[in-house]
């Protein structure tokens, strides 16, 4: 006879134990070196760049050149997540500055959320994965709270405060 396996925390592959993506899950190493997060946000920055809603702002607004600003991100998500020193820019300045350009919705972020943990589920899984999917939707939420104001509701009035749709459409 088999041992119950324990209860898993909210990293278990959709499905459950056992379910689709587990064996994958298992076989995905953590996040635990600073290549690690080059490969991953070069996967991550892909998709953004090619997506119709947010890809706008890195390719058309920006212009961002992702060979130069790469270091820099990744400084970031080194200082985040692997807790160095490296990163010291202000996070917030680019983003003001994209949002005066055209502004950035619950949409925006939320897209940019579900494109990020789509990026982190597909190359990693463990406590470091687990922390990069939350630290990014933290890190959405408090743009979009400081690009809008303080509010995170849709700037017509029409309420759409920000849900993560990797929340919905992710982890569903």
């Amino acid at each position: 006879m088999t041992p119950p396996r324990p209860a898993r925390a909210a990293a278990e592959p959709a499905g459950g134990p056992g379910g689709p993506g587990c064996a994958r899950a298992a076989s995905r190493p953590d996040i635990a070196a600073r290549a690690d997060l080059e490969a991953l946000l070069r996967r991550f920055y892909l998709a953004a760049f090619a997506d119709p809603l947010i890809g706008p702002y890195f390719t058309e607004i920006a212009g961002l050149d992702l060979d130069a600003h790469l270091p820099h991100i990744t400084d970031f998500w080194e200082s985040a997540l692997l807790r160095t020193t490296s990163y010291r820019r202000n996070a917030f300045t680019p983003h003001a500055a994209l949002h005066e350009r055209r502004p950035m919705t619950a949409e925006h972020f939320g897209r940019w959320v579900q494109l990020w943990t789509a990026a982190v589920d597909g190359m990693h899984a463990g406590p470091v994965a687990e922390r990069a999917k939350a630290q990014g939707e933290r890190i959405a939420l408090n743009l979009l709270r400081r690009t809008s104001g303080g509010s995170t509701d849709a700037p017509d009035g029409a309420g759409g405060g920000f849900v993560p749709l990797s929340a919905v459409l992710l982890r569903g």
